[in-house]
């Protein structure tokens, strides 16, 4: 597991350093989100305690991207405000305008986290009824993020977004427990060039 978490860490810190010559940064986002997900997939409130923290740098998109229709590279750090789960992680963004000031943007990245993986106690002991009924297990280190967003700008530079994002190993990173997060917040994003966005 340790060897499975370094290379995670290095494929992040990779991801993160290896941009074309050509990047910049277009965007800066500032979000709070909170986690609404218990173990089942059920739309409750979620074990893990506290809001999140995030921020977001978008960089435009590089020209080997066009292939899948030019997603924008970013890169994130999501700290949590209590005892939950952190996170940071890299993936792309596509957006696409739909009316005069509003779009919809979907997501797709791959993130590493501080939070539990499995019940270290043993099955259907007390400890570990107590330790699962507090703490949602993740099952893997690292995790796939998937997300959706509905955009509304304000002027050139200014932008909110209602959010969701999931994320989950989906049974492709690791077996066994995969009972995911799904995460709903507000983000704000301030623009660098005013046409980034087209």
């Amino acid at each position: 597991m340790k060897l499975k978490l370094l290379c995670s860490t290095l494929l992040l810190a990779t991801a993160g350093l290896v941009a074309p010559a050509q990047a910049k940064v277009d965007e800066i986002r500032l979000a709070a989100v909170d986690n609404i997900r218990l173990d089942h997939g059920d739309i409750v409130e979620g074990k893990e305690e506290g809001a999140n923290i995030e921020i977001d740098i978008v960089s435009n998109s590089p020209d080997f991207l066009n292939l899948i229709g030019s997603p924008r590279p970013y890169v994130m750090a999501s700290l949590n405000t209590d005892d939950g789960v952190s996170f940071a992680g890299v993936g792309v963004v596509w957006r696409w305008e739909f009316a005069d000031g509003w779009a919809f943007e979907p997501g797709f990245g791959y993130i590493v986290h501080d939070g539990e993986l499995d019940n270290p106690y043993p099955s259907l002991s007390p400890e570990a009824v107590a330790f699962e009924r507090e703490n949602q297990l993740l099952g893997s280190r690292d995790l796939f993020r998937s997300s959706f967003a509905l955009e509304r700008e304000f002027g050139p530079h200014h932008a909110l977004q209602l959010y969701w994002a999931h994320m989950s190993h989906g049974q492709i990173l690791d077996t066994g427990r995969n009972q995911g997060l799904d995460f709903v917040g507000l983000r704000y994003l301030y623009r660098f060039d005013a046409d980034a966005a087209d």
